[in-house]
């Protein structure tokens, strides 16, 4: 049986997920303090963002991510190792649910369409 056409933006949604997660589990403090807030959202916006319809639902975990990974960032890992280890645990964690949210509530886009997501209106998964 074929696949539909919108799993393959749901694979790449779980693919921009693990980029994010990999960035997170890299990062050691110090040196990319000020990139990795977008570091770990890149593949999200340049795959998925502009190809599934805006929804606040997506848009809130999105800026989740961006707080925790500030969060991440802002917490010294040598002079706070435990606080370093949970903020690092909570923007894995907050990526986890974006990545669940756009796949439950993503809903293929005209743009997304046009890329070879699926049909304009199609959910990322068929339980949406």
């Amino acid at each position: 049986m074929e696949r539909p056409v919108a799993d393959r933006l749901a694979d790449a949604m779980r693919q921009a997920a693990a980029e994010g997660r990999a960035r997170a589990r890299a990062f050691s403090g110090g040196s990319g303090r000020d990139d990795l807030p977008f570091a770990v959202i890149a593949a999200f916006d340049a795959r998925i963002r502009g190809q599934v319809e805006r929804d606040p639902r997506i848009e809130d975990e999105r800026d989740r991510v961006l707080i925790a990974a500030v969060k991440l960032a802002e917490t010294p890992p040598d002079d706070e190792p435990d606080a370093f280890a949970s903020a690092r645990a909570g923007l894995l964690a907050v990526i986890d649910d974006l990545e669940q949210v756009t796949l439950r509530h993503g809903i293929v886009s005209a743009r997304g369409a046009r890329a070879g997501g699926g049909t304009p209106g199609e959910r990322l998964t068929p339980s949406g």
